[in-house]
This record gives C-alpha cells, structure tokens and sequence, in this order.
C-alpha cells in the first residue's frame, strides 16, 4: 500500500537528503496528526507540489507538527506531453467535481471557461473566491491520489481567451456530440504525426521548453454553441466524439483523460 501524501509548501525539501529530518507545520501537519492519527514510526511522504517527494519514517509527532526522518528523495518529472482540461462552468459543482475526477486520473492542468451558455457567471470578488475553491479542490485530489505534482488552475478565460489557448496549444480538442470522428482516431492521427484536420496543430509541434500540451474541451450543461465551435475551429481546434452517449459536463472531461493518457503513452 501506498504511503500517505502530505504537501509542504514549494521549495520546502529543496535540502533534505537521506538522513535529515524535515518538520511539517501548518494545516497538513494538523491532518497528518489529529485527522489521520499519524504516530511515530509509520512512513510517509511529503511532497512539494512542484514534484519533489520526500519519503520517510515519522520521528516525531507534536502539537500541529510532524518531524518525519528522510529515507529518500525523489524528484518526478512532468510528462513531456501535458494534458489540459478546459473545463467550462456548470452549475451544481460539475465542473468542480470535473476537476476534481480529472486531478485523480492525471490531468495535468485546468482552465475554467466561462462559455456563452454556462449558467454560472465568475464576476468580481466571486472570480477570485471561485478560483482558490477550484486550487483547493483539485489540491485536495492530487493529495488523494498521491501525487507529487499539484495541477494548475489557470486564469478563468472567455471565447476570447479559449481562442488564444488553442492557438497556443499543440492539440486542441472539442469534445463534441455532433463530431464524426471518435476521440481515439483523432489522438491516433496526431500521435502518429498524421493530419487531425487541425491545420498546424496536427504536427505535434514542439514549444522551446520542449513540452507539449493538448487541451481537452468540455461544454456546459447546455453544450457548446455552434458560433463557439466555429470560433475555436478557425483558432485550430478539432471536434471529436467521445463515446456512443451523451456525457454529463462532469463526466466528459476524466473520461477524455483516461482515454488520452492510454493512447498516448502515458500510462
């Protein structure tokens, strides 16, 4: 079984070797200890978020503190090839829960969208209480699934703003009921360097960092508007058909996650 995962905060381990001893304080150190009742001598692993992960035997427990003796310390590489879900907003936590689902299969950053038909509207100070919601939700996920990586939550964007993502991306995929071709063949013909019938993003292009990303795109409730789907075709954007079924807002995306991190080699 697995260790328990516990976050520090970033650059936290950047000098812990085999042999030192690391103190975790705050918030994760009140779960570790009066939550999960972590006692001396269990292992676990403390990671940073940005990919560092600690392994270790607990030394000692406190009050809100967890002194934990560092038996190895790895550093995980993101994927070369990155996974974004663009994630438009629903109502009833769908698109949360999307997040959510998404974090645990993989994803390895998400875009809220503020669509034409989301019902949900991000404005003022809602924007910003919204935004840390999602951070904190999908933080909450990578814990459960024990990953040393925290997925991004990147700024809300409009029409506007979706258009210059894909412009920007690799691959950008609209996971459409009315497309004809499935999702797989679409993944197949870019993977495999063949034409996606996405213009330049159909040749798995490559970024200075050397990382490639490929943004997965889910509607509302309501679905997406045939003026949207236009918009974003003409920014280089595919269609693609996800399953024989209509899927839930919150469903759409970690399916399309599962299925990308299969064909593409990820898992």
């Amino acid at each position: 079984m697995s260790n328990p995962v516990f976050f520090a905060t970033p650059g936290a381990l950047d000098h812990q070797a085999p042999g030192s001893q690391f103190v975790l304080q705050g918030a994760e150190a009140r779960h570790a200890v009066t939550v999960k009742r972590i006692s001396v001598g269990e292992s676990v692993d403390i990671a940073d978020g940005a990919g560092k992960r600690l392994t270790g035997t607990v030394a000692a427990v406190g009050q809100g503190e967890l002194t934990v003796e560092c038996t190895s310390l790895e550093i995980e590489e993101r994927p070369d090839l990155r996974l974004v879900l663009v994630q438009a907003l629903a109502k009833g936590d769908r698109d949360e829960l999307a997040a959510e689902t998404a974090t645990e299969l993989g994803i390895d950053a998400v875009i809220p969208w503020q669509s034409e038909r989301s019902i949900v509207r991000w404005k003022g100070e809602r924007a910003a209480k919204a935004h840390a919601k999602w951070q904190s939700v999908v933080t909450a996920a990578a814990k459960q699934a024990r990953r040393a990586w925290i997925p991004e939550v990147r700024a809300a964007v409009d029409g506007a703003g979706l258009q210059a993502a894909v412009s920007a991306a690799d691959l950008a995929i609209i996971l459409h009921e009315d497309a004809v071709r499935p999702l797989r063949a679409v993944l197949e013909a870019w993977r495999d360097g063949g034409d996606s019938d996405g213009g330049s993003h159909g040749d798995g292009g490559t970024r200075a960092s050397g990382a490639r990303e490929i943004l997965l795109i889910v509607g509302p409730e309501g679905g997406i508007s045939p003026r949207e789907v236009t918009r974003l075709c003409s920014a280089g954007a595919v269609t693609a058909l996800l399953g024989h079924h209509v899927l839930r807002s919150s469903t759409a995306g970690p399916a399309a996650t599962v299925l990308a991190s299969d064909i593409l080699g990820r898992w």
